[in-house]
């Protein structure tokens, strides 16, 4: 990751089952800190164009989610397990408000109930999407074909088939993807992928209504031109929260923290300026 973040992680933290998750850290200023969570198919280093940007005022950490980048892994799966991974970085690094990009932001909400060291939650495209029998048959759908992808070891059409039907990425931006660097690195982590999208289809523990009772203060952003199911399930889960709001980035889709930058850390400031006690 490009400055302030450095090649090695700043601390290693114990998730409940022994995990050893990856924490990078960078930054400074009087602004209260923050935690960045990634989404399914990154790794810290998707927050390489903001983390900068928001570390010039602030201390910023950023963490591998298991399975990436520097982070451990276990054999077993489930989405418990990120949630105590989510707690025990916050409860090293915090009290802090967490800023989440799709799953991330989900696991966020759910882990906000685990541990009081989460004190915000901004959350870009994170909640699930409306529960229509339509909805779950094309979520079905689409993890069975990623499934055979991962059976048959391409992972890169795994890869391809997740950033386009999952996320919405047209083919324009697919190929710019394709000619990144990064992109044989995001395919070798690809069977992360169906895991993740199996516990946002059947894991308990991230379903909407353990979402809707986040307490804390929720901020959730979509992006203007995203696919319309990130602002329905956006809207539902804005009707349910004791203390949310919604806000729309105008022009952007699923991954404005690449695209729009400057209105994502906008959006971060104003978020995290208003959270009870959060200076470490």
């Amino acid at each position: 990751m490009v400055a302030p973040f450095g090649e090695e992680a700043a601390l290693e933290v114990p998730g409940r089952d022994g995990t050893r998750i990856a924490v990078f850290a960078g930054g400074g200023g009087p602004e209260p800190p923050i935690l960045l969570i990634h989404g399914t198919a990154s790794d810290h280093r998707t927050w390489r164009v903001v983390g900068p940007m928001l570390a010039a005022d602030r201390r910023v950490f950023a963490m591998d989610r298991r399975g990436r980048g520097a982070s451990g892994d276990a054999a077993g799966y489930d989405a418990g397990r990120e949630l105590d991974d989510i707690a025990a970085v916050t409860r090293a690094v915090g009290p802090i408000g967490v800023i989440g990009h799709s799953l991330g932001g989900r696991l966020a909400l759910a882990a906000s109930g685990r541990t009081s060291a989460i004190r915000g939650v901004l959350a870009y495209e994170s909640a699930p999407m409306p529960g229509a029998a339509s909805d779950r048959r094309a979520s079905d759908r689409l993890l069975e074909a990623l499934e055979t992808d991962l059976a048959r070891g391409d992972l890169d059409a795994l890869l391809a088939r997740f950033m386009t039907d999952a996320v919405g990425m047209p083919p324009d931006e697919l190929a710019a993807f394709r000619a990144n660097p990064i992109w044989p690195e995001r395919a070798s982590t690809a069977p992360t992928i169906v895991r993740e999208l199996a516990a946002v289809a059947r894991d308990p523990a991230i379903r909407f209504d353990v979402l809707a009772a986040t307490a804390v203060p929720v901020l959730q952003l979509v992006g203007g031109e995203s696919s319309a199911w990130f602002r329905h399930g956006a809207v539902a889960l804005d009707r349910r929260l004791a203390n949310g709001r919604l806000r729309v980035i105008d022009g952007a889709r699923h991954a404005a923290h690449h695209t729009h930058p400057q209105a994502f850390v906008d959006a971060v400031r104003e978020f995290t300026a208003g959270l009870p006690s959060v200076h470490a």
